[in-house]
């Protein structure tokens, strides 16, 4: 039975610390090389995932970790103990970085060749790719299919009259086959998504499909309609996976995209146990850039190892109309909060410092249409932003709950207050983002909330500064009032 893993790392840019290893502040390809080396030896991480977004792409990963590590990957298998997967492009909504999609596909079998050559044996170190920003059973069904027809396939190709083929002349193109994971990541997909992999799975059929993974993605969703609809998306989803395989009978592993910030999913080494809590039908969970390096690394290796030897469990049954219209009323709330402050979020994330050499894909709020004309940074940046100026945004649209609905979310979302707990240690009631309905909801419900002071007074000064239109010390501000959160957004 093949392993599949329970902890992925990622590169999401949302650390505050630079990792001793990285030639700078703002890492790059090799410094990613040395990372995936790092999250599997030393943090006991069973997979990375290898974005080729929005950078230059390097399809010599495997080729680089096996020559450069040999002695590790010689005890631990790449592709077998541990997992190396890509993250595509998606061609229907980067159409810039359609062609990388496709360079990447073909990279595959050269990747393989490399494995088999150091193992002496067929193993295939990468064997799935991730589809962001999935929409539809087609979009999956075409990476699938052009790679066995194009990629793989090509070797049975004819190049003379003698009737060489280009395996003849190249050599076998392995594997014959990659799995597509589609990555879910705004609300009416998310709740597609059950049609979308069971027409997906439909369209594979004749071939062996022992399990399928799908990706469903939590930080996107707060960004788009608030953390509280964030959760309550990713509860609803799951819940259809476990129909669809009940349906089906193809065992599926849930993958969730949680960061550190409450807003991304609060997942933090102290707090492995409440995630899993929250999310007990979830086989893997992504370990993000803050959770590796602003950590003590003996509590980053213990919160890994619990993961690692978790067990998944039945998701927890839903209201879906209740849920749907709780979602409806809070989100727009949160959203009437957010276009409040776009011109503002704006201007302050200019200073929010980077830490990964890459432009990331564009969110639902990276097109203007809705937002009144208003671009948005990226989530990670959005989140410090707030942050930074005193009013996390977990808080935004809470004024909309009444007693009713926040009895129901507390039955449901089962570390809610813990998270609007943790948020208000970094509010500042001086914050030009919150509202008089806001503070009396604040006042009502979570008037015991503690306050980190050295942050309270950080976020003072930049609140000062942005007032005054004095912006040339707000990033070291910024990273300042990071470091005392432990994560950057």
């Amino acid at each position: 039975m093949e392993k599949i893993p329970k902890t992925m790392s990622t590169q999401h840019p949302d650390n505050v610390n630079t990792p001793f290893f990285a030639q700078s502040a703002i890492m790059g390809g090799e410094d990613e090389i040395q990372e995936a080396f790092y999250a599997y030896s030393h943090l006991g991480i069973e997979e990375q995932m290898w974005d080729v977004e929005g950078k230059e792409v390097d399809t010599y990963v495997v080729k680089k970790l096996l020559s450069k590590y040999e002695t590790y990957f010689r005890k631990h298998p790449l592709g077998l103990e541990k997992r190396l997967i890509m993250r595509v492009p998606n061609p229907q909504v980067e159409t810039a970085e359609a062609k990388v999609l496709l360079e990447t596909l073909e990279s595959i079998p050269r990747s393989f060749d490399a494995n088999a050559l150091f193992y002496g044996k067929p193993v295939a170190p990468i064997h799935e790719v991730i589809l962001p920003m999935t929409s539809s059973a087609k979009q999956c069904l075409l990476i699938h299919r052009y790679y066995k027809q194009f990629v793989s396939g090509k070797a049975q190709q004819i190049l003379d009259e003698k009737g060489t083929t280009l395996k003849q002349w190249i050599g076998e193109f392995k594997p014959e086959t990659i799995h597509v994971i589609p990555l879910f990541e705004d609300k009416d997909n998310m709740l597609k998504a059950k049609d979308i992999l069971k027409e997906y799975l439909k369209g594979i059929v004749g071939e062996q499909v022992p399990y399928q993974r799908v990706f469903f993605a939590r930080s996107d969703p707060a960004m788009n309609y608030g953390m509280i609809s964030a959760i309550l998306l990713n509860k609803l989803a799951l819940l259809d996976m476990a129909e669809l395989q009940k349906e089906t009978g193809i065992r599926l592993y849930p993958i969730i995209g949680v960061g550190s910030a409450p807003f991304r999913g609060h997942l933090t080494p102290e707090r492995v146990h409440q995630v899993l809590k929250e999310y007990p039908s979830v086989h893997t969970f992504t370990i993000q850039s803050a959770f590796k390096y602003d950590h003590d690394v003996n509590d980053v290796k213990e919160a890994i190892k619990t993961i690692n030897h978790s067990h998944s469990s039945q998701p927890q049954p839903l209201d879906k109309d209740r849920v749907l219209e709780l979602i409806s009323r809070y989100g727009s709330a949160y959203e009437s909060n957010v276009l409040a402050h776009a011109p503002l979020i704006n201007r302050v994330s200019k200073y929010v410092p980077s830490r990964r050499l890459r432009k990331l894909h564009i969110g639902l709020f990276g097109y203007s249409r809705r937002v009144q004309g208003e671009s948005l940074p990226r989530v990670i940046t959005f989140t410090a932003t707030l942050y930074s100026l005193g009013c996390p945004p977990e808080l935004f649209g809470l004024e909309s709950l009444s007693e009713e609905d926040l009895a129901f979310i507390r039955q449901h979302i089962v570390n809610f207050d813990e998270d609007i707990l943790t948020a208000l240690r970094y509010y500042n009631p001086a914050s030009p983002c919150v509202g008089e309905p806001l503070k009396s909801f604040i006042a009502k419900y979570f008037s015991h909330h503690e306050t980190d002071e050295h942050h309270l007074k950080v976020t003072n000064y930049i609140i000062e500064k942005v007032n005054a239109h004095q912006h040339h010390d707000l990033e070291a501000l910024i990273i300042q009032a990071a470091s005392f959160r432990r994560f950057l957004g």
